[in-house]
């Protein structure tokens, strides 16, 4: 979900970031969502020992661990699921040789990255009998990959902002809320370069994805003098725990992320309010995909066709109070209503790989927003 995407030439100096993580390759931690207990018993189960390992590399809060732990009772098999916090991670380790997994989840421009590098296998859509539950719009805005020859789409969202009412009654369903100095201090927008740009670019009036010097000069200078300014910090790791704890009033980020963490607290709860701002923005949509080399395709297959059940959909995208924006079948199952709407996204734009405009987005923002930090 959240998500930090560059373009085809990542740099090598993120790539030594991670180098370390991604010798280990899978690393065999369970997880579903945040942890699997690999305690199942379904009768795929009952007469042993599983018959098989799916090895799954996934955003955190992103799988819960009643379906995983659901697909492992029907299929008999184990899940190993390794958590990753932006697409750099994902990418990195499988460059420098983190190979092992069935299912990665990457964002759009990464898989169009991933497709160009010879990184993915084929998508064989005869092994997959659900891909008629997938809505036709979400392929007309997947131009990264429209006919699901590498990938399938798994969820298509975005950030927006939550805000306590309680110390801010009112405000601005707009990403101008960050311009306002009486609440310095007390807000925080995520540490992404392309969300924090793409809203500022949106703001302006232009789009997400510009190749224009001017345009990304203008989103910088705006970042840097109006809404820096009032920011405690770009945090795209602890915005959530700094919300629930009252540290920060306002924040850019992930709404099942500030639900997670406020998930005990009824009154914050009560007293918060998550939008995505009219204007629009950046948005994603991550997909399922199959790592050249995978062990295990034919169980890859399975789990991928598994998610785009209907009943498992919307379970998925209600456990995290998501819109069931992928799969239509699953809409009429949903149990409950998500934090916002399909139509809360509709005006925001996905996030292209920007080829040789990646560098005007670095100079702007490793070199001027977060320059000494």
């Amino acid at each position: 979900m959240k998500k930090n995407p560059v373009s085809g030439a990542v740099s090598a100096a993120l790539i030594v970031l991670v180098l370390f993580a991604a010798l280990g390759g899978c690393s065999g931690e369970k997880a579903g969502g945040a942890q699997a207990s690999g305690q199942n018993t379904g009768n795929a189960r009952a007469s042993g020992a599983p018959s098989g390992r799916l090895y799954i590399y996934n955003w955190t809060y992103y799988t819960p661990d009643s379906v995983i732990e659901k697909f492992e009772a029907e299929y008999g098999v184990d899940v190993i699921y390794d958590e990753f916090a932006a697409n750099e991670e994902m990418y990195a380790k499988l460059q420098a040789g983190g190979s092992g997994y069935d299912v990665i989840f990457p964002s759009g421009d990464y898989v169009s990255i991933m497709i160009s590098q010879g990184m993915l296998e084929k998508i064989d859509r005869s092994k997959l009998s659900n891909l008629g539950n997938i809505d036709p719009l979400v392929l007309q805005k997947a131009a990264y990959d429209p006919l699901m020859e590498y990938s399938v789409p798994y969820y298509w969202g975005a950030a927006g902002i939550a805000v306590n009412t309680s110390k801010v009654p009112a405000f601005e369903r707009s990403w101008s809320i960050f311009g306002r100095a009486e609440l310095k201090d007390r807000m925080t927008m995520l540490d992404d370069m392309r969300e924090v740009l793409g809203d500022a670019l949106v703001y302006l009036g232009y789009s997400v994805n510009t190749s224009n010097p001017a345009q990304i000069a203008a989103a910088r200078d705006l970042v840097n003098n109006v809404w820096k300014p009032n920011l405690t910090k770009f945090d795209a790791e602890a915005f959530g725990k700094g919300y629930a704890n009252g540290e920060f009033w306002v924040v850019q980020g992930y709404a099942e992320v500030v639900y997670e963490e406020i998930a005990d607290n009824e009154e914050l709860i009560a007293n918060t309010v998550f939008f995505i701002p009219p204007e629009g923005g950046p948005a994603y949509i991550d997909s399922m995909c199959i790592p050249r080399g995978a062990p295990n395709p034919d169980l890859a297959y399975k789990f991928i066709d598994f998610i785009h059940r209907p009943d498992i959909y919307a379970e998925f995208t209600d456990t995290f109070g998501f819109p069931a924006t992928v799969n239509a079948a699953a809409r009429p199952l949903k149990a409950s209503p998500p934090h916002y709407t399909l139509e809360d996204i509709l005006n925001n734009e996905l996030k292209d790989d920007v080829g040789e405009a990646l560098e005007l987005y670095n100079d702007a923002w490793f070199d001027s927003i977060k320059l000494g930090e």
